[in-house]
């Protein structure tokens, strides 16, 4: 009997101590399914087909991080510029803006809310056009949020070749022992002063490289056989970090494996998380995958996977000094 009454008092707390261990591991085990958020905004409509297609970029970018990858990372995607509700952003780890720059950037109007995701340490990446906005106040935030950023007149815009390898040691260029496009690389960058930005991949341009002007500065021409800065990373006091990526002008360039690998271990960096020793891991991109959710333009082109002829076009004559709003 006494044994029995021994084994009563045991029961309940035995069956308390299972409880609450099982609780504890539910805990453990939620925790460790949770994903990184990252909100990714694409801006609207903009250039000929197969040109700053921002909407169908950012759902392959998506596609690859939320099916390929197998991180513990989820991706959502805002089409069509800044996004209705900002309570899409709470619990955020990372806000990656694919768009068109100046005027028509969807920060404009919502500054004060992306300092204020930047003062909680969330990290911010902007790409392509995206990296442009006027020197002054809208300047001095992207110094601080991303280190740097296009600036009309002395930055400069031509489409060129370039072919070069990441910083090495760096964990966005995992995985990426050479990456070889042609596109709309951006550079001459205006970085904050002193500069706090590291350099993640650049290349020099020459004249022979270069096989089309749009923009051209004197700043941009002295700058010419010095290797310059596409992509950008810093890591900020408020504990978030921030990157500027020039590239992503042509479509076509998704196609890329190590193009695509390069920004993608750039949005898992940016948001906090570890990359991959080999980088983030995405399927090839089929032509037929280049081709979805193009946006309609008046024009249609159909993007061919890219190729050695990209890689080689002629270069351009020479250019006079030009730049928006140049007298």
């Amino acid at each position: 009997m006494k044994n029995a009454r021994s084994l009563q008092k045991f029961v309940p707390l035995f069956l308390a101590a299972s409880v609450a261990l099982g609780a504890g591991a539910l805990v453990l085990a939620q925790g460790s399914s949770a994903k990184a958020r990252i909100v990714l905004i694409a801006g609207k409509k903009s250039h000929p087909s197969g040109q700053h297609e921002f909407n169908a970029g950012v759902e392959l970018l998506a596609r690859a991080l939320n099916e390929q990858s197998g991180l513990p990372a989820r991706v959502e995607v805002v089409h069509n510029g800044w996004p209705k509700d900002d309570a899409i952003f709470d619990g955020a780890k990372a806000v990656v803006i694919y768009s068109d720059g100046n005027a028509s950037h969807p920060v404009n109007g919502h500054e004060a809310k992306m300092s204020e995701l930047a003062a909680a340490g969330v990290g911010i990446m902007f790409m392509h056009y995206a990296v442009e906005v006027p020197p002054g106040e809208q300047g001095e935030l992207f110094k601080k949020w991303i280190g740097g950023h296009y600036e009309s007149g002395f930055s400069v815009n031509p489409h060129w070749t370039a072919s070069a390898a990441p910083k090495p040691g760096h964990p966005i260029g995992n995985g990426v022992p050479n990456l070889r496009a042609n596109d709309e690389w951006y550079y001459n960058i205006r970085f904050a002063e002193p500069k706090t930005a590291v350099d993640i991949y650049g290349d020099a341009p020459t004249r022979e490289k270069i096989n089309r002007y749009i923009h051209w500065s004197p700043a941009g021409e002295k700058a010419l056989g010095a290797r310059q800065s596409m992509m950008w990373a810093v890591e900020r006091p408020d504990g978030g970090r921030g990157v500027g990526f020039t590239g992503g002008h042509w479509h076509r360039n998704w196609a890329i494996d190590d193009f695509r690998r390069l920004v993608l271990n750039a949005m898992v960096w940016v948001a906090g998380l570890d990359v991959p020793e080999g980088g983030v891991k995405s399927e090839p991109v089929t032509e037929a995958q280049l081709n979805e959710n193009l946006d309609p333009k008046d024009k249609m082109e159909h993007v061919a996977l890219p190729g050695e002829a990209d890689l080689t076009q002629p270069s351009a004559e020479p250019v006079e000094y030009r730049w928006p709003g140049k007298k």
